[in-house]
């Protein structure tokens, strides 16, 4: 699942991600859905509870990581609340994530690749440090994707 705004540069990077990995990826991942999903917020929740199996793209902003920096997290390693949002209203992937765990259908697999914006301004496509890092983290994805059996 590829989540994110393309119309903020940066914040798009695991929709723009999400459409390289399925070119690269498709004809050897018969049985894995590609799914865009933007910022569906709580729209996403069915999905999330029918999957074994999720492997997520999308932008991650850590105090800890300098911008353009590639990270990981595995299941137990995501947050399932995140307090900065843009509005009282507005639910985070990592609240449909919350959700599904208190309704005791959250993914047995779940992993997170992605990497700390570097430019998150108004506009179409990812910025040069983003596109220089994309390789690692469609290489990082597919990586999941074969420990998990997904891959012919």
């Amino acid at each position: 699942m590829g989540l994110g705004n393309t119309l903020n540069k940066d914040e798009g990077l695991g929709v723009h991600a999400l459409e390289m990995l399925e070119k690269q990826l498709a004809a050897r991942a018969p049985e894995v859905e590609f799914l865009d999903g933007g910022a569906l917020g709580l729209n996403l929740l069915p999905w999330v509870e029918e999957a074994s199996h999720l492997l997520v793209l999308d932008s991650m902003v850590s105090r800890f990581s300098l911008p353009g920096s590639v990270m990981e997290l595995a299941k137990d390693e995501i947050p399932l609340y995140r307090n900065i949002k843009m509005s009282d209203h507005q639910i985070t992937f990592q609240e449909v994530l919350g959700i599904a765990k208190f309704r005791d259908l959250f993914p047995e697999h779940l992993h997170l690749v992605g990497a700390q914006p570097v430019d998150m301004s108004i506009g179409y496509g990812i910025s040069p440090e983003i596109e220089k890092i994309l390789p690692e983290i469609l290489s990082r994805a597919e990586r999941v994707l074969a420990e998990w059996g997904l891959l012919q």
